[in-house]
Formats: C-alpha cells, sequence, structure tokens
C-alpha cells in the first residue's frame, strides 16, 4: 500500500480502478483517482477530486470514412488506427485534435436517424464546440466551409455569453460551433 503521511490506516472505505483511499475520523486521504463513495454510518458520500476531464464525445455516423475525411481536412483531427469489431458489425475512429478532448465517430448499420433536424431540435446532446483560436479564424474556416457547400446555421457572431461564433452542419447535419 502507498504511504500517506499524516494519516493512519483505521479502515479501507472504497475502492476504485484498484485504488485504495482510508478515512481518518472525518478526514479523506485521497492517494490518487476521480472519484470514489464513502461509507460513513451506513450512508454515502460521493467524493470528488477536481481533476476530471471530458475524454471523448461520440456520433453515429452512416459513412465513417467520410466524415473522418470531414474532421481531419476541416479541423485538423487525426485519427487513430480503424477499430473494426466484426462480430457487432461496429467500427471507429478516434481523432484527436492536440489535446483535449477527442471525437470517436461510430459505424453500426442497424442504428436509427437522429431525430434533430435543422430547423427543430431536439433534448439530448445538440452540439459540441471546437476552438480554433481566434475571431479571424472564426471567420476564414466558415467561409471555407460555406464554400464547399457546408450549410452555416449560425453566422460569426458574439453571443449574449461572450463566445465569438458560427454553427455550421458537417456532412451528416450534426451542430459544430466553431469558437475563437
Amino acid at each position: 500500500m502507498p504511504a500517506c503521511p499524516g494519516f493512519v490506516r483505521p479502515h479501507t472505505v472504497g475502492v476504485q480502478s484498484g485504488r485504495e483511499y482510508w478515512k481518518e475520523s472525518n478526514t479523506i486521504a485521497i492517494t490518487s483517482g476521480i472519484r470514489f463513495l464513502v461509507q460513513t454510518n451506513f450512508r454515502y458520500t460521493l467524493i470528488i477530486n477536481l481533476v476530471m476531464k471530458i475524454e471523448h464525445l461520440a456520433i453515429w455516423v452512416k459513412e465513417l470514412e467520410k466524415m473522418k475525411a470531414f474532421y481531419e481536412r476541416f479541423f485538423g483531427g487525426t485519427a487513430g488506427e480503424k477499430y473494426v469489431n466484426v462480430k457487432k458489425n461496429f467500427s471507429s475512429y478516434f481523432l484527436s485534435f492536440g489535446t483535449g478532448c477527442r471525437l470517436e465517430l461510430m459505424h453500426r448499420p442497424d442504428i436509427q436517424e437522429n431525430k434533430n433536424e435543422v430547423e427543430r431540435e431536439n433534448i439530448g446532446l445538440i452540439h459540441f464546440a471546437i476552438s480554433v483560436g481566434s475571431k479571424n479564424k472564426v471567420d476564414e474556416l466558415t467561409e471555407a466551409l460555406r464554400h464547399d457547400g457546408y450549410l452555416i446555421v449560425g453566422e460569426p457572431r458574439t453571443t449574449g455569453d461572450g463566445y465569438y461564433e458560427s454553427v455550421v452542419l458537417d456532412p451528416e447535419n450534426n451542430r459544430i460551433e466553431i469558437t475563437e
């Protein structure tokens, strides 16, 4: 067990991914990890370490190669190796964009169409944003996408919450906010 200076190990109070956490009175020592449950007096308390991040988002797609090419060309995504599971008739790519959240493009022929439309939206994940670094780059990328025939559903502007952004639809009508 790792040493935990200043703490004795009266008992183990939680385990996640093989890591143990100890309790001394009402003080919790976190040796590693993101979250875990602590049982005290038959009640559970969720303890959260603030190193959480969104690791990836996933989109079901009809045309996997076309969608991969779109995100590589316009957003500088770098695709990992194609994953194929023949038994489940599933294939996917993870795309990286430097640092931060990755995008997983997934394909399986039996997945139904999304109910969101260009003019009408439904509950659930509706868009994600990709930061391009400046207002000029937002404008340039928006115009490049327009020139290549992609639908711009939100012209470049500063929003009420302070973002400079435009909104474009990818080849399968997923909304992407392009932010500075």
